[in-house]
């Protein structure tokens, strides 16, 4: 079994822990929980403590806790470690867990590995190890790249995010990102897609994207983007594969071709790369906002996608974009809504999500109803490296979607939903849209 062992100098080295290199207080099967991928500092904001690669440093607030995330499959014992350094001076640090806790009296600037003790796990679930600084002489509590843990609750399917390969660190801390996949009837070239989404009271989290009309060459729906301000953001990938926009052939180009008042447009990066639009607007949770987009070939090879956006309540649909994409030609197709975070710093909070009244029109101008859902997950959830993922159908007969937190209870991948159908086609004037 792989785990993740620092040497007195910081640096990591991947290594295959057996009977051969298991520390005395651990048995066997002991794995390696790393700080970088798998905690959070509480209070950070009046804090210095950081969370990076390395793990956890400039730790000097008494006010800040660290709050690191496992989840234990089966129940059993459970033996802990961490494995820390103190710059200088000496340090009391208390550990607790499953409602018990230990201090341990720590010094000297090379890492170490303290024993924690045994601790019995009576559940299958999520267990939130926090770490705390009771006192100190010098002006950091500890740097702390690890905890240990082995004995009988310990498996295969003990999940955390497991080493940094591939960023793992960053999106781990971002959370899963779940899907609902919606199949399109065979034989449809879908035109239209129209759906709504109501992000239930207290769950409109900072760092969170609630899209709506996903489509196979990009996405659209809202976001909250900080305590201040709030989007509804639609975006179209280019056919060329990069990350950095300013890569992007001009021929392989997003073009815009019109935008709605007071929308701002640009071009996008680091996760595909094409054309951006977004509105301000601050969306109140509770409330049902509607979607609507439109795809269909364009003359010289191209395909326009166009996003339009109704508030809640509202009396007419307002124009996000209208974007040409190169090299296509195509109806829409691959249509799905996703929940995800995209700042780590909150993705140890729980949010969730709810789409109804989903529907298409095709291009021979027939509204079919989509009743139908697939709850899938990105690679985050695939590897189990974190199981606080749940979708499925709501009491209300509303598609939803549910991450971070670190729930207890989890969908599995791949799992089919069918809602009542409403039979209530969406009542537009397509012909008087801007």
């Amino acid at each position: 079994m792989i785990a993740l062992h620092w040497l007195q100098l910081g640096c990591l080295l991947l290594t295959t822990v057996g009977p051969a290199t298991t520390r005395p207080h651990h048995e066997p099967n002991e794995v390696r929980v790393p700080i970088g991928g798998n905690s959070w500092v509480t209070n950070s904001s009046a804090s210095a403590a950081t969370i990076s690669k390395e793990g956890l440093t400039n730790w000097s607030s008494q006010a800040s806790t660290v709050d690191t995330y496992v989840r234990i499959a089966r129940t059993g014992t459970l033996h802990l470690s961490i494995n820390l350094r103190v710059p200088a001076g000496k340090s009391r640090l208390r550990i607790t867990l499953l409602g018990k806790s230990k201090d341990i009296d720590v010094q000297g600037n090379t890492f170490m590995d303290y024993p924690l003790g045994q601790w019995t796990v009576p559940k299958a679930g999520y267990m939130k190890l926090t770490l705390q600084g009771i006192s100190k002489t010098g002006a950091t509590y500890a740097d702390v790249t690890d905890f240990g843990i082995s004995g009988p609750a310990v498996d295969e399917q003990t999940a955390f995010v497991r080493n940094n390969e591939g960023n793992f660190f960053y999106w781990g801390r971002r959370g899963p990102s779940v899907h609902l996949r919606y199949p399109i009837p065979e034989g449809v070239d879908a035109e239209w897609f129209y759906n709504e989404i109501t992000v239930p009271k207290g769950n409109d989290i900072i760092g969170s994207y609630y899209m709506a009309n996903g489509f196979g060459e990009g996405y659209f729906g809202m976001q909250v983007n900080s305590s201040t301000e709030r989007r509804i953001l639609f975006s179209v990938w280019s056919p060329f594969q990069t990350d950095n926009p300013s890569q992007i052939p001009a021929d392989q180009k997003i073009r815009l071709d019109r935008k709605g008042e007071q929308v701002v447009t640009n071009e996008f990066g680091n996760e595909g790369s094409g054309g951006q639009s977004f509105l301000r607007y601050n969306w109140v949770a509770g409330q049902t906002y509607r979607f609507l987009l439109h795809g269909k070939p364009d003359t010289g090879g191209y395909t326009a996608y166009t996003a339009y956006f109704m508030p809640a309540n509202g009396a007419r649909w307002q124009l996000i974009a209208s974007f040409k994409r190169p090299k296509t030609t195509t109806y829409l197709k691959s249509l799905y809504s996703f929940l995800e975070n995209f700042t780590p710093e909150t993705g140890n909070v729980q949010r969730g999500g709810e789409f109804s009244n989903q529907w298409i029109r095709s291009k021979e101008g027939n509204w079919q109803e989509l009743t139908q859902a697939q709850f899938t997950g990105d690679n985050t959830a695939k590897k189990a490296y974190r199981m606080d993922f749940a979708g499925g159908l709501a009491q209300n007969q509303r598609f939803f979607l549910r991450n971070c937190g670190f729930f207890d209870t989890y969908t599995p991948l791949k799992t089919d939903y069918t809602r009542p159908a409403q039979h209530q086609a969406p009542t537009i004037a397509l012909d008087q849209l801007p």
